[in-house]
């Protein structure tokens, strides 16, 4: 017996999602390779470039990367499930909970170092006496 028409569309736009969910992943990956290699050139060469641009540029794109890499078997799962693919949702949704498992301390990695760190207190700002009964300010 051989599926109908409904059901070659359905596979079809799984499919379709799939290829484009790898090759999303796969241009994001192979742009997270670009960065740190920039990154190693400016470190090992004379280019002066910041490397805390680099830095936050590399940790965008990871979690880009780690974004996509899990999110993009939820949305196929979604499609597969709508199409009545339960066997092929039930796979993605295997995959993205595996992939999001996996990914998830480089994900939080990333998403740390793009948040600022809190500013340093500074010192005391006024006149402190100090041992021995001397008042005079640090400094002059």
């Amino acid at each position: 017996m051989e599926p109908s028409p409904p059901t070659h569309r359905r596979a079809g736009a799984v499919a379709l999602l799939t290829v484009l969910w790898l090759l999303a992943a796969l241009v994001l990956l192979g742009w997270t390779f670009a960065i740190g290699i920039q990154g190693w050139a400016d470190q090992h060469g004379n280019g002066g470039a910041d490397p805390a641009g680099a830095s936050r540029r590399g940790s965008w794109v990871l979690l880009a990367l780690y974004l996509t890499a899990a999110g993009g078997p939820i949305v196929i799962a979604v499609v597969a499930f709508a199409g009545r693919l339960v066997r092929t949702g039930t796979v993605y949704l295997a995959l993205a909970l595996l992939l999001g498992a996996f990914g998830m301390p480089f994900g939080e990695a990333a998403a740390r170092d793009l948040v600022p760190p809190p500013p340093v207190p500074s010192g005391p700002g006024g006149c402190q006496e100090h041992s021995g009964g001397d008042t005079r300010c640090p400094g002059g």
